[in-house]
Formats: structure tokens, sequence, C-alpha cells
């Protein structure tokens, strides 16, 4: 029998988007010093919040900075504006590549990856769109990912609309794109955010070859310490 490399899995809950990007950098930074550290994905909703990649525009956004009570966050992570709110799963893989394949253009597939097979097991369609990242369903974008590689250590990664209120997203051009944003949801009527949520660990763990390992001490909705 083929043992996996183990991959810790931690699920706070809802948690502010400052906490959980304090968070992530931290992880990175461990591993970094210590390469032999596990392997982590954290899954979990935010608060209604906005963030903008590296490079991202501020012309993507359609509320005055100055004059807005929106909370807004430009990250280290590629891509332009997204949004963030409960109803959606995030994920963040904390993976050292070097234990995987060292390959930025891999690692994206792979994450699209992830919500192809996730999407199929509800008899939804995951389609690419060439030259783009991120993965949609009738030509409405489900799944947005956007990631930062440090010495081959990922943080960030991908935000899946389970059932949302897509409502923020009106708020922007998501990712620059003029193409509509969706949710299962709207698919599904009836969809069940738990159930997605474990569905999407076991879809990242035959993807990416690991054993998901339950982290059972942090699941408070606070980054730990």
């Amino acid at each position: 029998m083929t043992r996996f490399p183990r991959c810790l899995l931690s699920q706070p809950g809802l948690m502010p988007y400052e906490l959980a990007w304090d968070w992530q950098r931290r992880e990175l930074a461990a591993r970094r010093e210590n390469p032999d550290l596990e392997d982590l994905l954290i899954l979990l909703e935010h608060p209604p919040v906005y963030t903008l990649g590296q490079g991202s525009s501020l012309e993507y956004l359609k509320f005055d900075l100055a004059q807005t009570s929106h909370l807004l966050y430009r990250t280290e992570r590629g891509g332009e504006v997204t949004y963030h709110c409960p109803g959606q799963l995030v994920g963040y893989p904390i993976l050292n590549l070097q234990h995987h394949q060292p390959d930025l253009h891999w690692y994206l597939r792979q994450l699209e990856e992830v919500m192809i097979r996730l999407l199929a097991l509800y008899g939804l369609k995951g389609e690419r769109i060439a030259g783009m990242t991120g993965i949609w369903v009738a030509g409405r974008k489900l799944a947005a990912i956007g990631i930062k590689v440090s010495r081959w250590i990922t943080m960030h990664g991908f935000a899946l609309n389970v059932c949302p209120d897509l409502s923020g997203f009106e708020q922007i051009v998501p990712c620059g794109l003029a193409l509509p944003v969706g949710s299962m949801a709207e698919f599904l009527p009836e969809v069940n955010f738990a159930q997605v949520q474990r569905q999407v660990g076991d879809c990242f763990a035959e993807v990416f070859n690991l054993e998901l390992v339950a982290e059972t001490s942090h699941t408070t909705g606070s980054a730990p310490e």
C-alpha cells in the first residue's frame, strides 16, 4: 500500500482576513527556516473583505477609497482585486514545492484540477479558459486563484464560491475581467457548505498525493501564536 506524505489540515471557521494572512506568513517563514516541516492546508471563510494582488490596479475598484467602510488589503499574491465573504470557501495551501514539483505553472494547474474534481462530484463541468487562471462553469467564474511562492514555499491560494452573497462583487471588476462571477448555489440551491469543505480537502489530497491529517489545536477562529 502506497503511503503518501502527510499534510496537516486546519479548519478554523470564520476568520478575519488579516489574522489568516499573518498566520500564512508565519507558516511560510517557518518552512523557509525548516524545509522539512509538513505541508499545511488551511480551509476557512472570511468576513466581507476586498484584496488586491501585488500589482493590482485601483481602476478595478468601483468605490471611493476615501469614502468607504469596505475593508481592503493589498497583498503579495498575484492577480487583481477579488472579494471574500461567508459562503465562499477559501483554501490556503502552505506547500514546499521542492517536495512536489518546483514549477509554478504546474502548481496553478493542480489547484485548478482540485476545483474541477470537486465540481464534478456535483455534476458541474468546471472549465479552464486559455490564458487565464481559475475555473468557470457555464461561463461564470466559480473559483479564483492567486498565489505567492517564496523559495518554492506557497501561500495564498484559491477561493471557491459555494453559497456566498455575490453582491459584493458588484463593487469591483473581479480579477480585472469583464466576465460574470457565479456560485455553486446558483446551479445547486441546496448545496451544503460543510460537505463541500470536506470534499475539497479530499480532492486536494488526491491531486497532490497527500495524506490529510486533521490539525485540531487551532479551530476557534483565531490564528495560532
